[in-house]
């Protein structure tokens, strides 16, 4: 790799482009091509994704699992129950605590978003052979699992500040 910026080394690079990925990501949403290209922020992307892959939760396990507090996730949960992508219900053990669920809008949703993304991601990496794809893949899984262990410890990386976690649920 060629340095790209005058007098900095590897982790210059390294940081300007993490710097301009998630600058991008966020311009662009990463939404995916077609009709479905922005329409879902990642935020509630990352809510719907977790809900499909662990089921039905609670507030309190959604927020320890996506590394934010509960009224975060409460806030951002209420626009999806509003829209029917997910339904509150009575926890099957105890009546009176709430469970968020996938409904199955929000399940055909989610698959329309995942569909449009993983043929952005194609696009975008289309001259990639499958091995730099998985290596690129498993580089940036250790990157994103770095950050957040470094959060769980109580460092938020540079440029965060307490209120301001960067963890998956603000991640593209």
């Amino acid at each position: 790799m060629t340095t790209l910026l005058q007098g900095g080394g590897l982790l210059d690079d390294l940081q300007h482009q993490v710097a301009v990925f998630a600058r991008r990501a966020e311009q662009t949403r990463l939404g995916g091509v077609g009709q479905v290209r922005n329409s879902m922020d990642r935020a509630a992307y990352l809510l719907l994704n977790r809900l499909d892959v662990e089921g039905p939760m609670g507030v309190k396990a959604l927020a320890a699992g996506m590394g934010i507090d509960s009224s975060t996730v409460t806030r951002q949960v209420a626009p999806l129950v509003d829209t029917g992508l997910v339904k509150r219900t009575s926890h099957p053990d105890d009546g009176r605590a709430v469970v968020l669920e996938l409904s199955q809008r929000g399940q055909a949703r989610l698959d329309e978003v995942r569909s449009s993304r993983r043929e952005l991601m194609a696009l975008l990496t289309e001259g990639w052979t499958q091995e730099e794809r998985e290596s690129f893949c498993t580089l940036l899984t250790r990157f994103n699992g770095a950050l957040s262990e470094r959060q769980s410890a109580g460092q938020p990386p540079s440029g965060a500040g307490p209120g301001e976690p960067e963890s998956e649920a603000t991640a593209s």
